[in-house]
């Protein structure tokens, strides 16, 4: 075995839809990964008590999700520890893990203007290379590799439809799909994107 070519795929996944799953094969594709590895956050830092499904469901969804995708696999490493979720300590154990291999680490565009207020950027630059995923067209003005799919989907945009007692098929995977009616979430509130 070489060195690994690692894509660390963090984020609330409240709930993994399609979207998260394209940019994931196009990051794959685009950065020539030998894998993306999916960590669920267990609170992101700057969404505090916004989050809708519990940690573990949020898990189970994406672990659903990238079943039968050899590529794809999911961490619990975030949902173990104590909230809220740094990057840079996931970057740390990683780095700690594979140290000769090449990390990755994949992250919105949304998430770009809030890089200075990261814990430990200047670290945390050191031990992972980012790559921004965009779902737009917006010209983004960074120095990292940007992997870009059009599409507008959004988790927001699905607790939504799913407190309004729409249908949501099409937009998460179908086991997905079940899970959420399976366990009633994102019921009764309707969010504001």
């Amino acid at each position: 075995m070489g060195m690994l070519r690692l894509g660390l795929y963090g984020g609330s996944f409240d709930p993994i839809h399609h979207g998260h799953l394209i940019l994931a094969r196009q990051a794959l594709e685009d950065l020539s990964l030998d894998r993306v590895i999916f960590i669920p956050a267990a609170e992101s830092p700057f969404k505090l008590n916004h989050s809708s499904a519990a940690a573990a469901d949020r898990f189970a969804m994406v672990r659903l999700a990238v079943e039968g995708e050899p590529a794809f696999t999911v961490d619990p490493l975030e949902i173990g520890r104590e909230a809220p979720s740094y990057t840079i300590d996931t970057a740390r154990f990683y780095r700690a893990r594979h140290p000769g291999d090449d990390l990755f680490f994949l992250v919105g565009e949304d998430h770009v203007e809030a890089f200075p207020q990261w814990n430990e950027f200047e670290e945390l630059e050191q031990l992972v290379q980012f790559a921004i995923l965009s779902r737009s067209d917006l010209p983004l003005k960074v120095e990292y590799p940007v992997v870009r799919r059009r599409f507008d989907l959004s988790s927001t945009e699905i607790r939504n439809r799913v407190a309004n007692d729409l249908p949501i098929s099409y937009l998460v995977p179908e086991n997905v799909l079940r899970y959420i009616q399976e366990r009633k979430l994102y019921r009764g509130e309707v969010y504001r994107s």
